[in-house]
């Protein structure tokens, strides 16, 4: 029995939303490596025709401030979960770490100038700023943030994670885990009772960034 029209159109859609999410991931993975890249290398990498990216993303700056602002969405979304954590230090550590497993950071650094940002982009900058800074003030309340921490230091901490990057994704994220623990480490009164995730850095391991790159 052929297709009915509606399921016809509901797989046009479905398959829509698929290459939408293909292009996403091309889209990131070629503008962390570099911002300057053409939107023909997303293409190429996400495997779709440039005319099928064209369809979806008028350019460009529209593809950049997509992917800026579903970073941006991320972090608003993991900040709300954490304020329903009873625990006022866990919830505040708790957020960073999944925005760092989330790599939000990332993207916010490297995209930062590359587009001109919406009305609804500043008004959700404008909540992600309350909601860190009221995880911040928790933190705080609970005695365990030492006193002359201002929450704009979650910015650098934010960005010292983000830095921490190796070939292999799995390594990458478990060394900012680490990372992110000697941070909260320095931002704690409490003594460092709890000892570092993963496996420390080995040494050499960052050597691969000398390799000449033809």
């Amino acid at each position: 029995m052929p297709n009915s029209p509606g399921k016809t159109l509901a797989g046009r859609r479905a398959q829509a939303a698929r290459n939408d999410e293909v292009i996403l991931e091309a889209a990131r993975v070629v503008f962390l490596d570099d911002p300057k890249a053409p939107i023909a290398a997303v293409a190429e990498r996400a495997g779709v025709g440039i005319s099928a990216l064209y369809r979806r993303y008028a350019g460009k700056e529209d593809l950049l401030r997509q992917l800026c602002h579903d970073g941006l969405r991320r972090y608003v979304a993991e900040a709300e979960a954490a304020l329903a954590e009873p625990d006022d230090w866990t919830a505040f550590s708790a957020f960073l770490a999944r925005v760092v497993d989330a790599d939000v950071h990332s993207l916010t650094v490297h995209l930062a100038g590359t587009f001109t940002p919406t009305e609804e982009m500043g008004r959700d900058a404008m909540r992600a700023n309350e909601l860190a800074t009221a995880l911040f003030e928790r933190a705080r309340a609970s005695g365990r943030l030492r006193p002359d921490a201002v929450v704009q230091d979650l910015g650098l901490l934010l960005e010292a994670c983000a830095a921490v990057r190796v070939p292999d994704s799995e390594r990458t994220g478990q060394l900012r885990r680490r990372q992110l623990a000697v941070l909260l480490a320095g931002l704690s009164t409490g003594p460092a009772t709890d000892p570092l995730p993963g496996p420390p850095p080995a040494a050499g391991e960052f050597d691969w960034r000398w390799r000449r790159r033809e």
